[in-house]
């Protein structure tokens, strides 16, 4: 699993890439728990070079979804793939958390 990080004007768009699975579920959610700072009106969460995510990478995404909630963030998904798109269809998270095609339109929808 790889991370990347930017920051611009209160949006943190996170990048992940390759897989998130059991073996590395708590490191993604320790990740991004040290990335989201209070300030951050909007999170993006960047799935376009994710190939895989498992049960566990849900429960991280959902719980990065409340503690958002909680402090009054806007949070969304993009760029999910096939099988990744899929496996939130097949759970319904794409009923709870907004999915966007680009980074672009969930920037504007969560700003505009």
């Amino acid at each position: 699993m790889a991370i990347d990080f930017q920051r611009n004007q209160g949006t943190l768009i996170i990048e992940a890439a390759e897989r998130v699975d059991s073996t590395n579920a708590q490191r993604f959610l320790e990740d991004l728990d040290a990335a989201i700072e209070t300030t951050d009106q909007v999170v993006i969460l960047d799935m376009e070079k994710l190939t895989y995510i498992s049960s566990a990478g849900l429960r991280v995404v959902l719980q990065t979804a409340k503690t958002l909630q909680r402090q009054n963030s806007g949070f969304a998904l993009c760029a999910l793939t096939g099988t990744v798109r899929e496996v939130f269809e097949i759970s319904g998270f794409d009923q709870v958390i907004a999915i966007h095609p680009s980074q672009e339109e969930a920037i504007a929808a969560l700003k505009g």
